[in-house]
């Protein structure tokens, strides 16, 4: 299972990948939406987990562009922001789950268990 990681925050992207890797998963890093296209199109994932709020092009518009090309692929959106509207724009655009930062490595395992779990479920 690979996992693509995707935030602008370079602390948040080396906790995921530590909390992911001792979980078992493989994970690529990408810093910015452009750098996420450019990383799925190079290899295949089996989730995203995006942050929403990112300088230049937003995670809205990255899982917009994902759901257009890679519609098997879950996403699961993270932001720091838990607004009603930001929970609105997250059911909008199909996201697996959502979860709100900060969050512990429990959280972040459990939310990406239980979406893996569901496609397998559904898949």
């Amino acid at each position: 299972m690979k996992i693509l990681v995707v935030d602008d925050e370079v602390i948040v992207l080396d906790s995921c990948k530590r909390v992911l890797e001792a979980d078992g998963y493989s994970v690529a890093l990408a810093n910015s939406a452009d750098k996420a296209l450019e990383a799925m199109g190079r290899e295949a994932f089996s989730l995203i987990l995006l942050d929403i709020k990112m300088p230049g092009r937003d995670g809205m518009s990255l899982v917009k562009e994902v759901k257009e090309k890679w519609r098997e692929i879950p996403v699961v959106v993270m932001s720091g922001y838990a607004t009603r509207e930001t929970m609105a724009q997250v059911s909008m655009i199909e996201a697996a789950t959502f979860i709100a930062k900060p969050f512990t490595p429990d959280e972040l395992g459990g939310a990406i268990r239980k979406v893996l779990q569901q496609e397998e479920s559904h898949g």
